[in-house]
């Protein structure tokens, strides 16, 4: 369960969460407009299955569009999809990787605050430095 807690902070803080939620709302009023549009689209549940399967482009065939405005709901709708495929991992990742880069940051600032001060630790401090230069020695 704290890993679902962690996902749902990054998507929160990174703004992907209100874009993922803005697509869900879209593709509701999408299935919603198609199942009033078109002829082969009889309930709102056939409609999200047909904006499901359109917009992750797998395009099983079972549902089809004929008429003008379903196609252009369709084409909308893919769009949507593959930008939201490429979007929110793109900024998931650049998120994560700007919080590695600080956290790198602060272990090197704590690593060279207690450089400076060597001469004032104490033998227990000294042996905890030695040992993280050595993993760290060890990593490279």
């Amino acid at each position: 369960m704290k890993a679902w807690k962690r996902c749902y902070r990054v998507l929160k803080r990174t703004g992907t969460l209100k874009i993922f939620v803005s697509f869900l709302v879209f593709l509701s009023g999408a299935a919603a407009v198609l199942a009033v549009v078109e002829p082969g689209i009889h309930t709102w549940g056939d409609a999200m299955w047909y904006c499901f399967v359109a917009s992750t482009t797998i395009g099983f065939g079972d549902i089809c569009v004929v008429t003008r405005a379903g196609r252009i709901i369709t084409v909308l709708v893919s769009a949507y999809g593959i930008l939201m495929t490429a979007m929110v991992p793109g900024v998931v990742v650049s998120y994560y990787m700007e919080y590695l880069k600080v956290r790198e940051k602060e272990t090197i600032s704590v690593f060279l605050e207690k450089l400076e001060r060597l001469p004032d630790l104490s033998d227990d401090e000294l042996l905890q430095l030695s040992q993280k230069i050595q993993e760290f020695e060890n990593k490279r």
